[in-house]
């Protein structure tokens, strides 16, 4: 088949597949609104809050492989660089504007994370994984993590991959997270962001 055609179609299941919400899902199993608890958030963090650690990571590993699943798929198929980054980013698009919520998704971090496994593979993802915990545990607070180690992901793109692509691809992660984490941002400049870890 054609490789434009293809990407079209990646793209569009891609993103639908990416608006799957599996935190509002999860809380709707447990008579509980995810959107109207905690932040408001979809994601595994205020799932975490609100339902516990065990349903954060039920919440995680499904918003990992909702992004995983697609690409891996779309790394078979397609040949060009620019072409999987496009069927990579489409369900991380489909996390972050959920057609079934209104657009309203989560932050998209575990999404960053999953595309890194299936760029670089899982050995050198342990890598980012590693200075994520290490900057969590020195800065106790998740947004404020999240928004500093983004910045690692495109040199990381560009290290193991020297792809232009890729590194670009990495790039367009640090708005669209900065972009997502914006009321995280505010809460930062006001001082009200909440400590994740307690000293």
């Amino acid at each position: 088949m054609d490789q434009n055609i293809l990407l079209i179609i990646f793209v569009v299941l891609g993103y639908l597949f990416g608006s799957i919400p599996f935190g509002y899902i999860i809380a709707k199993l447990k008579n509980i609104d995810i959107q109207k608890q905690g932040s408001g958030n979809i994601g595994a963090t205020n799932v975490s809050r609100v339902l516990g650690f065990k349903y954060a990571i039920i919440v995680g590993l499904l918003d990992v492989l909702k992004v995983i699943l697609p690409a891996i798929i779309a790394k078979q198929y397609l040949v060009n660089d620019w072409y999987i980054s496009l069927a990579i980013i489409a369900p991380m698009l489909g996390h972050l504007f959920p057609v079934w919520l209104k657009f309203k998704g989560g932050k998209a971090v575990s999404s960053v994370f999953a595309s890194m496994i299936v760029i670089i593979g899982w050995k050198y993802s342990l890598i980012f994984l590693l200075i994520w915990i290490i900057t969590l545990r020195s800065i106790k607070i998740m947004s404020l993590t999240n928004l500093i180690v983004i910045w690692f992901v495109p040199v990381l793109f560009w290290f193991f991959t020297h792809s232009i692509a890729y590194f670009t691809l990495g790039l367009l992660y640090i708005p669209m997270l900065f972009w997502a984490h914006r009321e995280n941002i505010k809460r930062l400049k006001e001082g009200t962001e909440k400590r994740i870890i307690k000293s």
